[in-house]
């Protein structure tokens, strides 16, 4: 056995693990090339190396990239399927690195997550391997619940305060610079996605930036009507360009890194020298604001982009003369703003994107319209051309990036992941990799080239807001945005059926003790009206509905009260109008109103044995409440911002609740006092759950994370991260199975391992 990094992982030792973990370069110049794929699918080599203090995740990442060494691709072991499985396998390792640089225990996470629907026997092996792992507890999915390796996104970059509104990579790929409204620039480092440095200089948003093909300077435009000039090596600002006399919105630089063009709201260009800062003339022709400028690859000629008012033809193109700032000729078509222009690299072609959701090919010689290119749904804010001049990326309000041959202007595939308007991207010089930067605050990097295979994960259409488990452990129920309730085998994560809501979204969702029925509310958009749903989870047919609430249900929670009234079940519903109402399922009939919340109820959970309730709300309070007479025993006070979810233990002596302020608190029922804090989350905390036996709790938060609590010890003893918010768990009463719904309509089906490490 061999031990490496901080975290003792134990790693069994086969032959070719026996010599150094810089093994692969080893077996590649030693003419072992079988050895090496066994290596690079050995999930023991791989967390190995990823944990060893000496290497980590990019030196992983670097092994891969030898099988394109000449002589691998020459080798007589050479085999193509192989090399299509460890690419498979370094994706999920560029995809997931920041995560895996953050805590390197979360390999067989995303191994598992990502790579489960891919039934190649190498991968499966490798993943059997990760599933027995248990060095420590974690939270292994059950079904392939992240996005797999395919045409898509490789990392996501985090760092700037406000919307990235620019991008521009170094021509040698390894470094992309980008613009935001916090007023920054910053430097990061493509391989690693770590930031370099950051730019400070501008007083207010930076919208443009361009990088010389040596990529020693940075050219950045802002809405303070300046342009800066950067040293990319120190961080260093060179210069101040002054002269225009409003918002600069975009900058070219000239291949040889002698002039930059800069385009204004002030309706003109500029022409710079990069050497001593002064203005040499200024292009004049545009009735409105210019909004994109690209220049050719011989530095001789600039294409312009201006913004008209919608429906006019004035939305033109200009292409100018840069040794003598004539206007050459306008390229007339668009019917709103453009925003965006790239040329090709030889400088016949040049491509504009439009607030009209189009983008346009243009012939620079003749000065016509090639064709148009539709297929965004909305404003088309940024467009990028791969140096073989092939392939055009454009950026679109609606969140996405499309990728578009340009032989054909038909659309080759879409590129999901940021959560808002995509502003900016910018293309690799191989062609191999885009780079976007969005509204969101991030910048995400895009694999171009691989995975050819495009498929559809398990889940909602739209976000996922409310998870239940059965009794029994055996079915999941999921509430979702897209209208719909799903029940899942939680066994397998199989999806068994769906219900359908002709109403609004699905906001909350319980399910009876028995198992046999599932209670949602929704609200209709025609009557303003609020309703409690009952379905047979047996027959799978609408039961009858509960009518009542004058404002939005928010939260639901079932009851079952047989040690009060028999056989009658209940339900008890929180709303907006700040109070909770009891139901007899059975009839439908309203029990009574629970009042004293001052401001809207977001959260509800009932003690086992019904005779209590314990709600929380947007006024940062819980109450508990007596079912049994209608009464308020007492109020809970601690949490500093608004309490989303609840959670009882089954013996009813504690309550946990999760609120904004990214806390989750433990409460003494009997007491009515808070026992402790629980800090960990960096967002709000949008959902809780406990285990039967009251020993841990689970919390989902829009961090990305999924938690779970030892709450003995107070500490977090594993985590899980998803793709984007996650809005709700729940737990089955083996106290290991965990189902949750993320903000992307991904449901996750997750199992506990490792405890037997904390014993």
């Amino acid at each position: 056995m061999k031990t490496f990094g901080e975290n003792k992982l134990k790693v069994e030792s086969p032959a070719f693990l026996r010599v150094s973990l810089g093994l692969p370069s080893n077996l590649i110049n030693s003419e072992n090339l079988g050895k090496y794929y066994q290596a690079l699918t050995d999930f023991n080599f791989l967390m190995a190396k990823i944990q060893h203090p000496e290497f980590g995740v990019q030196a992983l990442i670097d092994d891969f990239n030898l099988v394109d060494d000449s002589e691998a691709l020459n080798h007589s072991e050479y085999n193509p399927e192989k090399v299509k499985t460890l690419n498979l396998i370094q994706s999920v390792l560029w995809m997931s690195a920041d995560i895996l640089e953050r805590d390197n225990r979360k390999l067989a996470e995303q191994l598992l997550g990502r790579l489960l629907y891919f039934k190649i026997p190498e991968i499966q092996a490798m993943l059997d391997v990760a599933k027995q792992w248990k060095a420590t507890p974690w939270l292994r999915p059950l079904t392939s619940c992240l996005t797999p390796p395919r045409r898509g996104l490789l990392r996501t970059i985090k760092g700037h305060s406000d919307g990235v509104n620019a991008v521009a990579v170094t021509a040698d790929g390894k470094r992309t610079i980008s613009g935001s409204s916090d007023k920054t620039l910053k430097v990061w480092d493509l391989t690693t996605g770590d930031e370099l440095f950051t730019l400070k200089g501008h007083s207010d948003s930076v919208n443009a930036v361009a990088v010389t093909a040596d990529g020693k300077r940075a050219i950045s435009g802002s809405y303070d009507k300046t342009l800066k000039v950067w040293n990319l090596t120190t961080g260093d600002e060179l210069f101040t360009l002054k002269g225009h006399s409003d918002s600069v919105n975009v900058v070219a630089v000239t291949a040889d890194g002698k002039r930059a063009i800069s385009g204004s709201s002030d309706k003109t260009l500029k022409v710079w020298d990069l050497t001593t800062g002064d203005e040499l003339f200024t292009l004049k022709g545009h009735r409105y604001s210019v909004n994109a400028v690209a220049v050719t690859a011989d530095g001789k000629r600039a294409i312009s982009g201006s913004r008209a008012i919608s429906g006019s033809y004035n939305n033109t193109l200009k292409v100018w003369d840069l040794t003598t700032g004539d206007e050459l000729f306008t390229l007339k078509g668009h019917s709103d703003s453009v925003n965006a222009v790239a040329v090709t690299a030889d400088g016949k072609r040049a491509i504009s994107g439009s607030y009209n959701n189009t983008l346009k090919v243009w012939n620079l010689s003749t000065g016509k319209e090639q064709f148009t290119i539709e297929g965004h749904s909305d404003s088309v804010n940024a467009v990028a051309v791969t140096a073989d001049g092939k392939q055009a990326i454009s950026g679109s309000y609606n969140n996405t990036l499309k990728v578009w041959d340009l032989s054909t202007g038909k659309e080759q595939f879409t590129l999901e992941g940021h959560s808002d308007s995509v502003n900016a991207v910018a293309v690799t010089a191989d062609g191999k990799r885009a780079i976007s930067g969005s509204s969101d605050k991030t910048l995400k990097v895009w694999d171009l080239t691989t995975g050819d295979e495009l498929f559809t994960l398990k889940g909602h259409s739209d976000s996922v807001n409310a998870v239940a488990v059965t009794a029994d452990g055996k079915l999941a129920i999921s509430g979702a945005g897209d209208k719909t309730i799903k029940v899942w085998d939680l066994a397998t994560g199989d999806e068994l059926f769906t219900f359908k809501s002709p109403r609004e979204v699905i906001k909350v969702v319980a399910v009876t003790a028995d198992g046999k029925r599932a209670i949602h509310a929704s609200r209709s958009s025609a009557s303003k009206k609020n309703f409690l749903k009952v379905w047979d989870l047996i027959t799978k047919n609408d039961q009858f509905t509960l009518k009542d609430h004058s404002h939005k249900v928010s939260a639901v929670a079932v009851i079952d009260v047989v040690a009060v009234i028999g056989d009658d079940k209940q339900t008890i519903s929180d709303s907006w109008d700040n109070i909770l109402k009891p139901w007899d399922v059975t009839t439908g009939d309203l029990l009574f109103i629970l009042t004293g919340h001052s401001r809207k109820v977001k959260a509800v959970a009932i003690t086992p044995d019904g005779k209590r309730a314990i709600s929380g709300s947007y006024d940062k309070t819980l109450k508990i409440w007596d079912l049994t007479i209608g009464d308020e025993l007492f109020t809970l006070e601690g949490h500093s911002k608004s309490v989303n979810a609840v959670a009882v233990t089954a013996d009813a002596k504690r309550a946990v609740s999760g609120s904004d302020d990214q806390t989750l608190k433990v409460w003494d029922l009997v007491t009515g006092k808070e026992e402790f804090t629980l800090k960990g989350h960096s967002n709000s905390v949008n959902a809780v759950a406990v285990t039967a036996d009251g020993k841990r709790a689970i919390s989902a938060s829009n961090d990305n994370t999924l938690k779970v609590w030892d709450l003995s010890s107070k500490s977090v003893i594993a985590s899980f991260t998803g793709e984007s918010s996650i809005a709700c768990c729940a737990i089955a009463p083996d106290g290991l199975t965990i189902v949750a719904g993320d903000e992307s309509g991904r449901v996750y089906f997750l199992r506990l391992e490792g405890m037997e490490e904390l014993k």
